[in-house]
């Protein structure tokens, strides 16, 4: 025997939380308000920020108490009637159409490897691996007897760094 729900219905928490929210939310508002404090908009704000989400409360209590009879529910998820078959009439020929299309484009997501046309016999194109690629780095020291000028490089573009080489994948 299902239980007697009276009143606020399933989710009491819920709406009461709602109602916490509208209170403290309302409250925080009307003392930014009405209160002579330098902080008076960030309360306003606060206040409203609060009652906001107590819409989310309200969302969840309202939609927890929705009733829905299981007669209509037996197309939705999935309880067909005994007098109907297993798969009757155009309602039956497009749920099997459906299953196939999304079995289908589920299995071709879930294989590694190339697009959904490999089923057709072709071979599978080879990815290309990661070449290692050689990168000079070179560490700066300050030197204070050169003057910096943007002007020119220095004479034969050496510039006393020493260069290292290091290699990373791309």
């Amino acid at each position: 025997m299902e239980p007697v729900y009276r009143g606020l219905g399933r989710c009491v928490c819920c709406f009461w939380l709602a109602v916490a929210f509208d209170i403290v939310g309302l409250a925080v508002l009307l003392i930014g308000v009405f209160v002579n404090v330098f902080f008076y908009d960030l309360l306003i704000y606060a206040g409203a920020i609060v009652i906001f989400l107590s819409l989310i409360w309200w969302v969840f209590w309202y939609s927890g108490n929705i009733e829905v009879p299981p007669a209509e529910l037996e197309d939705d998820v999935g309880l067909l009637k005994k007098d109907k078959g297993v798969l009757g009439g155009i309602g039956g020929a497009v749920r099997r159409l459906s299953s196939r299309v999304s079995s289908g484009i589920r299995s071709s997501l879930r294989r590694n490897g190339g697009p959904a046309s490999n089923r057709t016999g072709r071979a599978p194109t080879s990815v290309p691996q990661a070449e290692q690629v050689a990168v000079a780095m070179a560490t700066m020291t300050p030197q204070e007897d050169i003057p910096h000028t943007t002007d020119s490089p220095p004479a034969g573009g050496d510039t006393g760094m020493p260069h290292t080489t290091q290699t990373s994948p791309i």
